[in-house]
């Protein structure tokens, strides 16, 4: 009994500093961790993504977040003007735009 009482008390020779350092290493550690594995990767991706949507120019072809392949007619700030047949055109945010499909022409020149 005297022996659990004993290991309960902090011990007097002072190294209750040296615990708090090493929770301040630890936090640290798990937010270097956080960050490397999901704050800087989803930065680059923002950046991938809004260097995609500022590229794109009309005439390219592009599918849609929902899936929908079409011809950009017409640009604006917001929005996108998207040709997907002979008379149908369909206007959606810019940000809608899921993917830029390489041409047939530049896939061939680029093998």
């Amino acid at each position: 009994m005297v022996d659990l009482a004993f290991a309960a008390l902090q011990s007097p020779s002072g190294q209750g500093g040296g615990s708090a350092m090493v929770q301040v290493a630890f936090f640290a550690a798990i937010f270097a961790i956080f960050y490397f594995l999901l704050i800087r990767p989803q930065q680059r991706q923002r950046k991938e993504r809004e260097s995609l949507l500022s590229t794109v120019k009309a005439g390219d072809r592009v599918v849609m977040t929902s899936g929908l392949h079409g011809t950009v007619v017409k640009l604006s700030e917001h929005s996108v003007t998207v040709k997907v047949a002979d008379q149908v055109r369909l206007e959606f945010d810019r940000s809608a735009i899921g993917r830029i499909v390489p041409s047939s022409s530049e896939g061939a020149s680029g093998s």
